[in-house]
């Protein structure tokens, strides 16, 4: 797995990864696993991909990235396919953070996520400059009352994300004002 100054892929597509929990064993969460195995059978539809597993070290074990380019790797992608981003430790941050490290990159971009985070997801890397599209999202696992009270959440979070993105934005171009 090549790291965050890995070489500079141009014309593949580029499969971003959004993390979530790993467990206190250092074990991807069902969540986690869920979004590699969707993201690596995508993947598999795409001429030679490069994915981009990003999160940064939670509350246990190792990075989320590190976790899901492991469960990757398992899955049967190529180190040279991955490039980990470590340092994103919310939607937010890792959009900001692919951006950098997808930018200039020519080929199309996808978010890989949950059903319920991926307009957040896909919403913040445009705003960072990435035609970014939804990858197909893996079935929901969760009880009806979990789904409402992610999306509900996902309602709140969405907005305020934008928000802060598009003025970080206007900040970097010199449109934010006040300078």
């Amino acid at each position: 797995m090549s790291g965050a100054g890995g070489e500079r892929a141009e014309g593949r597509p580029a499969i971003v990864i959004f993390g979530a929990a790993v467990r206190p064993d250092g074990g991807p969460s069902l969540t986690l696993r869920r979004r590699v195995m969707a993201a690596a059978a995508f993947g598999a539809t795409l001429p030679g991909p490069l994915y981009v597993p990003t999160g940064a070290r939670g509350r246990h074990g190792p990075a989320e990235a590190e976790v899901m380019g492991r469960l990757l790797q398992d899955l049967g992608v190529a180190s040279a396919a991955i490039r980990l981003e470590v340092t994103g430790t919310d939607t937010l941050s890792s959009a900001r953070a692919c951006a950098t490290l997808l930018r200039g990159h020519q080929g199309p971009v996808y978010a890989a996520s949950s059903g319920y985070h991926l307009p957040r997801c896909v919403m913040l890397l445009r705003l960072y400059g990435l035609p970014a599209r939804a990858a197909p999202p893996p079935e929901a696992a969760h009880v009806w009352r979990e789904r409402w009270w992610w999306r509900g959440r996902e309602a709140l979070a969405l907005p305020y994300d934008a928000a802060l993105a598009w003025w970080e934005t206007r900040r970097a171009t010199g449109k934010g004002g006040g300078e």
